[in-house]
């Protein structure tokens, strides 16, 4: 059975507040093409009280990174159907793919300014998804932060430093080859370590 993780929407008048304040967020940016606003701003557009919008994103830049992360989940669901090679192909190819189209850098940018905030749990929803594709296949010897460092890093370094011609599909699987070597050899060695700590060994 094909499985995608996604984000859980909040409802009622948390969703509302969400989406007013990512509405006058948008509206600010098409306005200033630089990207420079403030809570206060948002505040006044969106009718939302600037201590909730303080409580709940801190900081602008914790806002960019709230709304950029919902597009790239929107965009680009983790699969978790049991098969890691299917999924982290699924994944990686509609990373690649999306590289090429506009706002590509987007979850980049915003991650980048909200580095000195804490804005750990805006991110958590995609750490949770990357985990929930590892469970599904049992991959125990993997974790998010190594489909972070094996998948996403180098695909957005890719982008951001377009030196030659790129084939972005073929590039995926390269990643994709690199994880599942990096499962393999963590799987070996851990069964060589356990067999040497057996007695008699």
């Amino acid at each position: 059975m094909v499985q995608e993780t996604g984000r859980a929407r909040p409802g009622g008048r948390t969703a509302r507040t969400q989406e007013a304040v990512h509405a006058a967020v948008r509206e600010l940016l098409g306005e200033n093409p630089g990207g420079v606003f403030t809570i206060a701003e948002v505040a006044a557009r969106s009718g939302v009280h600037q201590a909730t919008i303080y409580r709940r994103w801190r900081s602008p830049s914790g806002l960019l990174l709230d709304i950029a992360v919902g597009e790239i989940n929107d965009r680009s669901p983790v699969p978790a159907t049991g098969d890691l090679r299917a999924d982290l192909s699924a994944y990686a190819t509609r990373l690649a793919t999306g590289m090429t189209g506009p706002g590509a850098l987007d979850f980049l940018r915003a991650l980048i300014a909200a580095a000195n905030d804490s804005v750990e749990e805006l991110a958590l929803p995609r750490v949770e998804q990357f985990q929930a594709m590892l469970d599904a296949a049992g991959a125990h010897e993997l974790s998010p932060v190594d489909i972070v460092e094996l998948i996403l890093a180098p695909m957005y370094l890719r982008a951001m430093l377009p030196v030659a011609a790129w084939n972005g599909l073929a590039e995926a699987e390269r990643l994709v080859d690199n994880v599942l070597a990096v499962r393999e050899r963590r799987a070996v060695s851990r069964a060589a370590a356990g067999a040497a700590g057996r007695p008699g060994a």
